[in-house]
């Protein structure tokens, strides 16, 4: 019981400090602009802490730390393209994504593609917020899903209770402060990320009494799990698994919860700083989250027992049990707290998100184009609401449906979903002037379509559907997205510069 009273009033201080960062952050809203992109006026430290933040997510702490106990060192794969995607995307895209969405005044993802292609249709305004809207609330449903695991396994709640409490929580101060508590709780939740993650495996391994060496432990569970190249032995499917890990990392090159924060930094400057920022803590945390999970393998099972009956479905109670084990109950308290950070500055910044994509992208800009900025600040706080309700939702389903689930593909094809639709046409809008409107919808289209597609019909095709599986479907949609692209454009650039 004592166990569990320190952790509900660490619980307690944490969320007193979410409630202040969105009572501060409300005076600073005065328009759409202050609601959803901080009035382009924030800095390098919180703009790189909360994209960073918001990129990662409760998959960081739950997902990946469960992948590293599971796969050992194949999953170290995950952290060489999550650093990849987030050094091109802040060294080659973002200067020149800031330099255009402030040139053509934009404040979403969607305001950005029109002025782009100067076009007065709305077909890409209503394409592009549509799938917003639906990616983003599945999105968020997986984030609340791992908020009720997190509650389960970490403060031994009921599943939907601490679902449910997750999501008011988080709600009420985007409801209170928009963008800006978003992204200034981003900050202070990072820097709770950070430094849990990479201080927990120095802990582990100072306190641990069988072996040190993480190779010799995972080899006399498997061999297999210190193969770099995955634990098949079947090398087709070993390089599937090394790719799908990796390939994680192109949702970096232009998903628009990211994206929005190079339109909110306050300068091209501030970009240049925020860049080291963000590399250093991806790096560190993904790394940190992997070893932990490689750490609890070895702690926790040994050889020929089946880390799903010891660590939970897909091994997601690794951190939980780890920090029970090794760390006092203030510390464990602590732990809490960092795990619900990763889960709710992810949510918070969708669901600001969905909320421009609706109130701004379709009911501004295409229903009522008379309607002022300023008029539209109670419509968004209500939207965002709604969207919320909707996304919780989707997870009680989910959870109904399929209680089994693991977090980590769950929240992939999430992620993979806006990443396929958004990132090709932002790429290619960034480097190739020959891509036509028509070709980004074209992009868009099939990007949307793709993952769908690669998860429920290709995974399932006796065969190949087990390479997919692994593969999973961001990869091959993103390619598909592209190429799309790429000859729509070609094609109506051929029947007389049509756009």
């Amino acid at each position: 019981m004592e166990v569990d009273l320190t952790k509900f009033v660490v619980l307690g201080l944490y969320v007193a400090v979410l409630f202040l960062i969105g009572i501060v952050a409300s005076r600073r809203v005065k328009s759409m602009s202050d609601f959803y992109v901080g009035g382009k006026r924030l800095g390098y430290w919180a703009v790189a802490f909360s994209a960073r933040a918001t990129g990662e997510s409760g998959w960081l702490l739950i997902g990946l730390t469960g992948m590293g106990a599971l796969s050992g060192l194949s999953a170290y794969w995950v952290v060489v393209g999550e650093v990849l995607g987030v050094a091109i995307s802040w060294w080659f895209m973002a200067k020149k994504f800031k330099r255009k969405s402030d040139a053509y005044g934009s404040i979403t993802v969607p305001d950005y593609l029109e002025s782009h292609f100067g076009t007065k249709k709305k077909t890409l305004r209503i394409l592009s917020a549509t799938i917003l809207s639906v990616f983003v609330i599945i999105y968020v449903s997986s984030q609340i899903d791992v908020t009720g695991k997190a509650f389960e396994s970490m403060l031994g709640m009921n599943y939907y209770y601490g679902a449910i409490l997750g999501f008011l929580i988080v709600l009420s101060y985007i409801f209170i402060g928009g963008f800006v508590a978003a992204v200034w709780s981003d900050l202070f939740q990072g820097l709770l990320m950070f430094f849990g993650l990479v201080l927990l495996p120095v802990v582990i391994w100072f306190s641990m009494d069988g072996p040190t060496n993480i190779l010799d432990g995972l080899a006399q569970i498997d061999p297999r799990l210190i193969q770099p190249w995955g634990t098949s032995d079947d090398s087709l499917m070993n390089l599937a698994t090394m790719l799908g890990f990796a390939m994680i990392g192109l949702g970096f090159l232009g998903s628009p919860q990211v994206y929005v924060r190079f339109m909110s930094i306050k300068s091209e400057s501030e970009i240049d700083k925020g860049k080291w920022v963000a590399i250093v803590f991806t790096l560190l945390t993904d790394a940190a989250a992997v070893t932990i999970g490689i750490l609890g393998r070895i702690v926790f099972t040994n050889q020929g027992q089946d880390p799903n009956a010891i660590l939970g479905v897909g091994a997601e109670n690794v951190l939980a049990m780890l920090t029970e084990t090794f760390l006092p109950t203030l510390l464990a308290a602590i732990y809490v707290a960092i795990v619900l950070s990763a889960i709710m500055s992810t949510i918070d910044s969708l669901l600001v998100l969905a909320s421009s994509a609706i109130t701004r992208d379709f009911y501004q800009k295409i229903y009522r184009p008379d309607l002022k900025d300023e008029d539209l600040g109670k419509r968004s706080r209500w939207v965002t609401l709604i969207m919320a309700l909707l996304a919780l939702g989707i997870a009680m389903v989910i959870a109904v449906v399929s209680p089994n689930h693991t977090v980590f593909w769950l929240i992939i094809f999430g992620w993979s979903g806006i990443a396929a639709s958004f990132c090709p046409v932002i790429i290619m809008s960034l480097f190739w002037p020959g891509l036509t409107e028509r070709g980004a919808i074209a992009a868009m289209i099939s990007g949307f379509l793709s993952v769908p597609f690669f998860k429920f019909i290709v995974q399932n095709i006796e065969g190949i559907g087990p390479y997919f599986v692994q593969l999973d479907v961001l990869a091959p949609s993103f390619l598909i997205s592209m190429l799309a692209g790429y000859i729509v454009s070609k094609y109506t650039a051929k029947k007389g510069g049509l756009t």
